[in-house]
């Protein structure tokens, strides 16, 4: 053979060994800020009054993820979202303002946007008036930090795309969840109990993402649990079990860089949580320590004396001990992690109008879904967070003084009663139209996949055993081996969706399950139908478009109207000084004299920092408000005077290297002319010393 000969045999094996090895799909990963206002803004989640937030803990997150088809280019967006859910009107936004980027690349129909279920975030932003009553109406503050943060973070993951594989791998993540519903769950049929071990799902999905040269782009799992770890008495914006989980990840995989940062994206998703609480302790009485009555969570026939509570010794504990349970299991998972996934990606997405869609269960049990109705259980709430007056679980009958109140609203029609029984109706919210409607009519349901991987986007949060039904019935359409998860709270959000059994009992999820007893008999014939579609290589109808509300929305939270210093003082004065020494263990505070934080989110940056002295000139940050170790508390101490402090805890860590260490606060303030300008302060230096912290704990 010719010496040209062989070199042209050489180059033909170095590029076939290169298209060989090259991966299965480009891979795409970014994350932004969402953080909503950290000062005066009612929580999504719980629906108190009370629980205005004043302050942060852990900031929120947009992680995004693009999968695109190295053959055929074909892409889809799942984007994780550390919020209580998304809705309608973000999504629009979302895709609006991508398209004016990408012109068409990423659209309705291929975006997926999911929401880990937080209930310690910023609401008011959902367009519907039921879920921003108690945010006094619509926030554009909450809203606009997540668009634009989830729009950043989609752009990033754009911006990042290479080539590369997904391995996908599964196990079971045990003392990390509980049933808050088990005598509901007890309805479904014992056949169908008996082919599982327990009553919530204890199985982890966990995907590998790496480049073709072997770098580690990001992990994405799901796993159901609520984002109830912190309570309905919380008020620092926290991100809760999942959220942190996520930044335990990013900080093993992007070691020196602060939350946040770094090119590893990690995303703990919510999947099927709808009956599933991270509070693992059974509910007991708050007055005498006593198991609640089993179906109507009550004690002494009162709903908010029977709580749940986490495994930890308080609310912080428990997030942090659920948090790090589900961390180390997804690191177990993506080591260990070898089934790559093989073959194409694909998406079918479909508007549907939810309200009036003919049900046959089997031959002898039919039905139709109907308008919207929130039960009397809905106004009990849960064990993770019990409702008010007199309402209590397992309610399948009114009571005449609130028919009466409710009916000032809206007086259900007999139709509908007869649509929503058992469940007695509290909030007619389907045939209430004024000022706009109340509820969604119409939802979107997405299916996505990628090789054998098939995630199913519900626009609810489905009960165990709603989303094991609805899996099974995935995998025998496509009968192809595939692998299906539920991605929970994704894309709309319409309430709860039990089992057509469970709603039988009315238990909170049964009274939030919005359309019916056939709401999930309508979901499962709708989703297979997607996955017929997507088997058959067959197209979808579109469906009817939400509506677009934004420009009818009331918006009733008074704005800043303007920040004071005391006498004497500037914002960013110290009111409050650390101490000259601290050991290891110890907890720094320091308050400052601030400003209303609404005046300005710091959208990636931070309202504190815990520098250390690293020569005798040059700072370095060690902690933000983003880390677990410190807390960040906003008080109005005078509304008529316009005065407010800021506090800033830092919690030394036992390990915390010894030196000088400094506390500084960064805000804006409001002045009486309505402008505002930017302040910051800091506190004295001080010494951490090293200690015998950890050898005294360990004796104890």
């Amino acid at each position: 053979m010719s010496s040209l000969g062989s070199l042209f045999l050489l180059i033909s094996v170095v590029l076939i060994s290169h298209a060989s090895a090259a991966g299965n799909y480009f891979i795409g990963v970014g994350r932004a800020d969402v953080t909503g206002p950290a000062a005066e803004v009612n929580m999504m989640g719980y629906a108190q009054f009370r629980q205005s937030t004043a302050g942060i803990h852990l900031r929120q997150f947009s992680r995004a993820y693009i999968i695109r088809d190295v053959q055929t280019q074909t892409s889809f967006v799942f984007v994780n979202i550390d919020a209580c859910m998304v809705n309608d009107a973000i999504k629009t936004e979302v895709v609006r303002r991508l398209n004016a980027t990408y012109n068409g690349l990423y659209t309705e129909k291929n975006v997926c946007l999911s929401g880990t279920h937080t209930h310690s975030t910023p609401g008011g932003y959902h367009q519907y008036l039921l879920f921003d009553i108690t945010s006094l109406g619509f926030v554009k503050e909450t809203f606009d930090a997540l668009v634009a943060g989830i729009t950043k973070s989609i752009q990033r993951a754009h911006d990042s795309l290479r080539q590369g594989d997904i391995y996908i791998n599964q196990g079971e993540l045990l003392d990390s969840n509980a049933n808050r519903s088990p005598t509901a769950y007890m309805f479904n049929p014992s056949e169908e109990r008996q082919r599982y071990q327990y009553n919530v799902d204890k199985t982890m999905t966990v995907l590998r993402l790496v480049d073709d040269q072997g770098n580690e782009l990001g992990m994405l799992n799901w796993f159901s649990v609520h984002g109830t770890a912190m309570n309905n008495t919380n008020r620092l914006i926290s991100s809760d079990n999942k959220g942190y989980a996520e930044l335990l990840f990013e900080q093993a995989m992007n070691p020196g860089s602060l939350p946040g940062q770094g090119a590893f994206v990690a995303a703990f998703a919510q999947t099927n949580e709808g009956d599933v609480s991270p509070n693992t302790q059974p509910a007991r009485c708050l007055d005498t320590g006593a198991l609640c009555d089993a179906v109507h969570s009550t004690c002494n026939n009162k709903t908010e004396l029977c709580v749940a509570f986490g495994p930890g010794k308080d609310m912080f504990d428990s997030t942090r001990i659920i948090a790090t349970n589900q961390f180390n299991k997804a690191m177990e998972l993506y080591k260990s992690a070898t089934t790559k996934l093989q073959g194409p990606v694909d998406f079918r997405q479909q508007y549907v109008n939810i309200t009036n869609v003919p049900v046959v269960i089997n031959s002898t049990l039919k039905g139709r879904t109907c308008k919207s109705a929130m039960g009397y259980s809905f106004a009990a709430g849960t064990t993770d967070g019990p409702g008010s007056f007199n309402f209590v679980q397992s309610t399948t009958s009114g009571n005449p003084f609130w028919n009466i109140v409710s009916g000032f609203l809206k007086t259900p029609s007999a139709e509908q009663i007869a649509c929503h029984a058992p469940k007695p109706i509290l909030l007619d919210t389907g045939e209430i139209v004024k000022p706009y409607p109340w509820q969604a009519a119409i939802v979107d349901i997405q299916l996505l996949r990628v090789g054998q991987l098939v995630i199913i986007a519900v626009p609810a949060e489905f009960t165990t055993m709603a989303g094991r039904r609805l899996r099974d019935a995935i995998q025998s359409t496509m009968a192809d081996g595939s692998i299906p998860v539920i991605a929970g709270l994704a894309n709309s959000y319409a309430d709860y969706v039990t089992t057509y059994e469970e709603y039988q009992e009315q238990r909170y999820e049964g009274g939030s399950t919005v359309y019916g007893p056939f709401t999930h008999g309508a979901y499962m014939q709708l989703f297979t139908s997607l996955a017929v579609a997507m088997k058959q290589n067959a197209t979808v109808p579109a469906g009817p478009y939400p509506p677009y509300l934004l420009d009818k929305q009331i918006s009733l939270l008074p704005p800043v109207i303007f920040d004071n210093p005391p006498f004497g003082k500037a914002f960013g004065d110290v009111l409050q000084d650390v101490k000259k020494q601290y050991s290891q263990g110890d907890v720094v505070s320091v308050v400052f004299v601030a400003g209303n934080p609404r005046n300005g989110l710091m959208t990636e940056s931070t309202f504190l920092v815990v520098e250390k002295l690293v020569n005798t000139t040059d700072w370095a940050v060690q902690f933000t408000d983003s880390h677990w170790e410190t807390k960040f508390y906003w008080e109005r101490t005078s509304t008529l005077l316009g005065e407010s402090t800021a506090t800033v805890v830092w919690d030394i860590p036992t390990n915390q290297p010894a030196g000088t260490y400094r506390i500084r606060h960064t805000g804006y303030a409001k002045t009486i002319t309505g402008k505002v300008e930017a302040y910051k302060g800091r506190s004295s230096d001080f010494m951490v010393t090293a200690s015998n912290y950890v050898k005294h704990r360990l004796m104890l």
